[in-house]
């Protein structure tokens, strides 16, 4: 009885999690879905051929424009790797990518509070600052001709398919008349449904990993493993404990927010929970697709790298923030409801499950269903044809 009743509490805290973070998933995969179908991105990898700021820079903003789940994102680095583009320029894509777009931002906003959208976007950069340093460093020479012949076998990873495809509406037409034409809101649905599909696992087990942190692990445990009450030593070990974390949790992308709320409530550091949010990347079966993309060593030193960068970003993050007052005190997030009630929670979910609802069906009446089929296709397969418009190799 104890047991189900554990398993209760903990579905329970998960599904409201779910309802608390449904209409900013929503509204930032609908806005993200609208930046890539209009903002076309192809023949981009001559401009990141070397690691030079210009490179890493433009590597960055394009990575931000291309929102991906983290596999999507892995996949889309090694096929720009390929083509061209240098290691650092393709990591900094892959990062940008996942970290600076605007679902992450809005959920973290609506979840955490606004500090940690901004701490985002403020340590982001600085970790592919790190990160590019660290590839010039200690990724060249054979261990980069290495990853290089190793890219070039095209071994299948996760997500191929939906990395390979370009849904983004043609033309020169003005912004809002490609948006509301009818390719640009075939596009639009595409993007939203496919970035759900690739992502709603990763939501799901996040939800639900959270929940069994909320409903089954004490708070003063977490505050001891936290050193909550030591802020000295908790500034030096906790974005050391937060990618660690983040690692054996198994969840991506915008999953492990409610993760990460759990923890700030637990009494784990600024800079913790920072380098936490940062370490999608860097999940257990990424680091498998890394072997599989660049080989054994080149794997173990793109996730040192990582794992560095993550930290020092976290560090940064909240040396910059104190100073300044921007370290919230709300240590009492309201991430579980204990029910659902007539509040702007939700009216906005109505709201936009409504907006989902139009562009799923734009999406079926268009005949796209098939694409959700192509999505953990081969990396070298070719583009698919669609009724809207083609897609390509990004």
């Amino acid at each position: 009885m104890f047991v189900l009743r554990g398993v209760g509490d903990a579905l329970a805290a998960a599904g409201s999690m779910g309802w608390e973070i449904l209409w900013p998933l929503v509204l930032g995969f609908t806005l993200s879905g609208i930046i890539q179908a209009i903002v076309r991105t192809d023949q981009i990898t001559k401009l990141m051929r070397d690691d030079s700021p210009r490179a890493i820079s433009v590597a960055t903003g394009l990575g931000a424009l291309s929102s991906s789940c983290s596999y999507a994102a892995v996949a889309l680095a090694r096929a720009l790797f390929r083509k061209g583009a240098s290691l650092s320029a393709a990591m900094a894509f892959e990062v940008a990518s996942t970290n600076l777009v605007v679902e992450l931002g809005l959920i973290l906003a609506f979840v955490m509070g606004w500090q940690f959208t901004v701490a985002e976007f403020v340590g982001g950069p600085i970790m592919i600052i790190l990160i590019a340093l660290g590839f010039r460093l200690w990724m060249r020479g054979r261990i980069l001709d290495a990853a290089r012949e190793q890219a070039d076998k095209g071994l299948a990873g996760s997500m191929e398919g939906h990395a390979a495809m370009d849904m983004s509406v043609p033309g020169d037409q003005g912004f809002w008349r490609r948006l509301f034409s009818k390719p640009g809101l075939t596009s639009v649905s595409q993007y939203f449904v496919m970035d759900w599909a690739s992502v709603l696992r990763d939501i799901i087990i996040g939800l639900l990993i959270a929940g069994a942190f909320d409903a089954w692990v004490p708070k003063a445990w977490l505050q001891a493993v936290f050193f909550e009450g030591h802020p000295t030593l908790a500034f030096i070990i906790d974005p050391i404990i937060g990618p660690v974390l983040a690692m054996v949790s198994f969840v991506c992308s915008v999953g492990n927010v409610p993760l990460a709320a759990v923890l700030w409530n637990g009494g784990i550091s600024f800079g913790g929970v920072v380098s936490f949010i940062f370490a999608d990347l860097i999940i257990i079966p990424i680091i498998v697709i890394y072997r599989k993309y660049y080989g054994w060593k080149a794997a173990l030193r793109i996730t040192g790298i990582f794992y560095g960068a993550m930290v020092l970003a976290g560090y940064a993050v909240e040396l910059l923030f104190t100073p300044l007052g921007l370290i919230p005190t709300n240590r009492h997030l309201s991430i579980v409801a204990t029910s659902i009630s007539w509040n702007y929670t939700t009216w906005l979910n109505i709201v936009f499950l409504l907006i989902a609802s139009f562009l799923l069906a734009v999406f079926i009446r268009s005949g796209s269903w098939s694409m959700l089929r192509m999505m953990k296709g081969a990396p070298d397969d070719g583009g698919h044809d669609h009724p809207a418009h083609e897609h390509s190799h990004a």
